[in-house]
Formats: structure tokens, sequence, C-alpha cells
């Protein structure tokens, strides 16, 4: 494990990073001079994918790519003691987030709203926030209610979405269709967030948690967002990937197997073209 004193100064590096990060307005980045972005999907964990992605990335030397990540805590691998070994995963994305600034980003997910608001989220009849903080206690000792306090700091500056030059939005989800009547646009570009945007019925809980796929809501909630196309994870794919509908694609970079996208955001593309982008991870 990394000393507890320079993770939690590389954690808040990262978080003001994030917070003024080049195009950021409230909770949604605009990318400019961006050549090509490659995101990927969940990965609940997988340090092996995380490297994978960095590697593909190559970002010390393609300097105007951008890479996103999205939902990287509460996964399967746990420390012998107890507690889960996701939080691996955020330290990786804070050094990186150093050393990149202006080209890392990590879009806030179902699991990380749910650690850093205190909401329940169960599977198996395990509770995973408290599993999550159990990991951080088996790893960090008597420093783990520093490095977890740390945490919540950067969960709470991540953005919700990035808007590509050529019309692509990213985020981790989309409102269900019942909710979109509800869905207030305006709530990406506050910070901090109204409380209740963050609550079950609010729009930032909607934006993270729908599972609404169908194309008629996924060409709504763009319309909303001013945008052509569509990248979210949130929903597992046996293939490592899904498209849902002729606007969307979906990405799921936690296990076996895993994908990525990887395609040119300093032009207009097609969603034929979004989907040819691809790969295996």
């Amino acid at each position: 494990m990394p000393d507890p004193v320079r993770l939690r100064r590389t954690i808040e590096q990262a978080t003001a990073a994030f917070l003024n990060t080049p195009g950021r307005r409230g909770r949604i980045i605009a990318l400019s001079a961006a050549s090509d972005v490659l995101v990927v999907g969940d990965m609940h964990g997988n340090v092996e994918n995380f490297r994978r992605a960095m590697q593909h990335a190559a970002l010390a030397t393609h300097p105007h790519r951008h890479l996103v990540f999205q939902e990287l805590v509460h996964g399967p691998h746990q420390y012998p003691i107890g507690g889960d070994k996701s939080h691996q995963l955020v330290d990786l994305l804070a050094a990186l987030k150093v050393q990149h600034p202006h080209q890392v980003h990590m879009l806030l997910g179902n699991h990380e709203l749910s650690q850093w608001t205190g909401q329940w989220i169960a599977k198996a009849d395990a509770e995973l926030n408290d599993l999550f903080r159990l990991g951080v206690s088996s790893a960090y000792g008597a420093a783990a209610d520093s490095i977890y306090n740390a945490y919540e700091r950067l969960f709470a500056a991540l953005p919700l979405a990035v808007r590509t030059p050529n019309r692509v939005f990213l985020s981790h989800s989309l409102p269900s269709a019942q909710r979109l009547d509800s869905f207030d646009v305006a709530v990406l570009e506050q910070f901090p967030t109204p409380p209740n945007a963050l609550q079950p019925g609010g729009s930032v809980h909607a934006l993270v948690w729908g599972r609404d796929t169908r194309d008629a809501t996924a060409a709504a909630f763009l319309k909303m967002v001013d945008a052509d196309l569509l990248i979210t994870g949130h929903i597992p794919c046996p293939n490592g990937f899904s498209v849902p509908n002729h606007r969307q694609l979906i990405l799921d970079s936690m296990g076996t197997p895993s994908s990525f996208c990887l395609f040119p955001s300093d032009r207009r593309i097609t969603h034929t073209e979004l989907v040819a982008c691809v790969h295996a991870l």
C-alpha cells in the first residue's frame, strides 16, 4: 500500500485538478482541443483492466487524446481480513489525474454517488458502502478515516458528463422516460449540486441510475443535452459492449470480455462509425 500521507496529498491534488479541468462548467466538461477520446465502461475494482486502458491510451505520446473512466468502486475483490479492494482504483485514478490533469476524466457513477452520499446500495446481501469503508480500514489502519474523507471529497468533485467537439455525450447513464419530464438539465452546470438533486427522485440520481435504453428515450435525452450520440456504462454487457438503439453505445470494462471505445472527436461521426471504434480491452 502507498504511504498514507503521500496518498492523501495525491488525492487532494487530483480533487483540485478535477475541479479545475479546462472546459469545466458546473459538473459538465466541454472538450475543445481533443483529437480523439478513449472511454471505458464500469471497472468495479479491476486493476488489470485499468492498467490496460492506460496502456491503450498512451497519453504521454498522444497529448490531444482524452481518457474517460467511470464506475471504479464496489468490486468482487476483498482483503483476507475483510473489505473491498476497489479503493485501489481510486488511488490509481488520483495519481493518473495528477500526472495528466487535462486529459484524464472520471464520470460520477451511481456507486460513487451512493458511497459519497451514504445511500444504501447492496448486492448479494452485502452492503457495498460498508465493504468499501472496511477495505480502506484494512489497507490504511489508523490513517483510514483521513484517506476515506479524501475519497469523499474527490467523489464530490467528479463531473457528471463530458461533451466532445463532435457532439458525442458521455455520461454514466441517462434518465428513464418517466424521469425525463422532471429532469433538470441545468443541474449539469451547477456546482455545488443542490442536495435534492442527489437523492432518489432528483436529476443527478436519475442520470446515474436510469436503465431505459429505448431509442425514443435516448433521442429525447440527447435533444435535452444538445448532442447527437451517447456513450454510457452502468448496464452489464455479456459481450463487453452493447448497442441498444441507433444513438447509444454501452461499454462494460469490468470482466472478460471487456471493451473500450477510441473514437475521433475532431470530426462528425455516425453511430455506425462510433460502434466500429469499439475494441477489446
